[in-house]
């Protein structure tokens, strides 16, 4: 296990280009994502609002089941030139490729690990293994570099998982509010309901957490919830900004 000081030190570094990613090694071994990287501001804890106080907000889904929400969803955001961005699995990716390719065609895609366990009880080899599968997945379905965003399955963090994860080279980007769209009608939701959770949450650098799947029922509510949520923050004069934004070249 890598001592704080140690993975804190590597962090900065990386942030600080002092080790270009593209070669680096993590601490653990495990060689850190190419390209753009995170800046110091979204490593060393969980990301729940992005390092601004512009009147922006960025729109995430998850996906991990199904993809019966993905082509509206990606129809919506098209129709509106809007930016998100996706957190698929590895394992969605294995299974769906041709959506993890149509998604990354438009939008950035983050790492929300291969099999969706919970991160808290695993060790930090088996973190990296995890972390790494859903890279090599995603990047083999999209046919481009996932960014260096991960997502926690069930936002389980600890402090020494996140720290792990930032050892790899990637920020913990969580969410200031989940929709809970993916409970589904069934679990006492509605497409309304989901957008006031996401229309409450508003701030400056709020990140919404949604997802494109119907959890085995056919109904996305986040789908149907999206251009409602959109239409009210722009209302309220909020910019739907890039997560990629926030990244250093």
């Amino acid at each position: 296990m890598v001592d704080v000081g140690r993975r804190a030190a590597l962090a900065a570094l990386l942030a600080a280009g002092l080790v270009p990613c593209s070669g680096a090694r993590a601490a653990n071994g495990a060689a850190a994502p190419a390209g753009p990287r995170p800046p110091t501001s979204l490593l060393g804890g969980e990301i729940r609002r992005l390092p601004t106080s512009r009147k922006v907000v960025a729109l995430t889904f998850n996906a991990a089941w199904d993809e019966a929400g993905i082509d509206t969803v990606l129809a919506e955001l098209r129709r509106r030139g809007l930016p998100a961005t996706f957190f698929p699995t590895g394992a969605f990716a294995d299974a769906h490729p041709a959506a993890v390719r149509a998604i990354g065609a438009a939008h950035g895609l983050g790492n929300h690990s291969y099999g969706h366990p919970y991160f808290d009880g695993l060790s930090t080899a088996q973190r990296a293994e995890e972390v790494r599968r859903a890279d090599t997945a995603i990047r083999t379905a999209s046919g481009t570099v996932p960014l260096p965003f991960f997502r926690f399955p069930y936002s389980s963090t600890t402090p020494d998982s996140v720290a792990d994860v930032n050892d790899l080279g990637y920020a913990a980007i969580e969410f200031t509010a989940d929709t809970n769209g993916y409970l589904g009608p069934q679990g006492g939701m509605s497409a309304e309901a989901a957008a006031e959770r996401a229309i409450d949450a508003l701030t400056p650098g709020a990140i919404i957490q949604m997802h494109v799947g119907s959890n085995g029922d056919g109904v996305v509510l986040d789908a149907e919830a999206l251009p409602l949520i959109v239409d009210a923050a722009e209302s309220e004069g909020y910019t739907i900004v890039d997560l990629r934004d926030f990244l250093v070249p």
